[in-house]
């Protein structure tokens, strides 16, 4: 078995794990997910990101939760501008967002 091939239950490497276990919760590598996550208030700003912030991701959509309506309807205005930074940040974007409001 060459290095890049794992078998059966041996070791893997983290990055193979944590691949595994994001695309359960996202169809995006470890790397992509972990920029949009890791960079959120480099891509929407210090402000927005202290309201907004994203909670799930999707080759459908980017799921972000504010934390009252006003920053909602805020991010949703930014909507296509936001995903276009994403887009900038990771090199994919899905192809909407999604807006819930979460207080506390």
């Amino acid at each position: 078995m060459s290095g890049g091939e794992r078998g059966g239950d041996g070791p893997r490497r983290l990055t193979e794990s944590l691949d595994v276990v994001i695309r359960r919760v996202a169809p995006q590598s470890a790397g992509e997910f972990g920029t949009i996550f890791g960079r959120w208030e480099q891509i929407v700003g210090p402000t927005l990101a202290t309201h907004v912030r994203p909670v799930r991701v999707t080759d459908e959509a980017l799921v972000v939760a504010a934390d009252h309506p006003a920053w909602a309807t805020q991010i949703r205005a930014l909507g296509t501008t936001v995903l276009a930074q994403v887009a900038e940040a990771a090199g994919w974007a899905p192809a909407r967002l999604e807006v819930v409001v979460r207080r506390g």
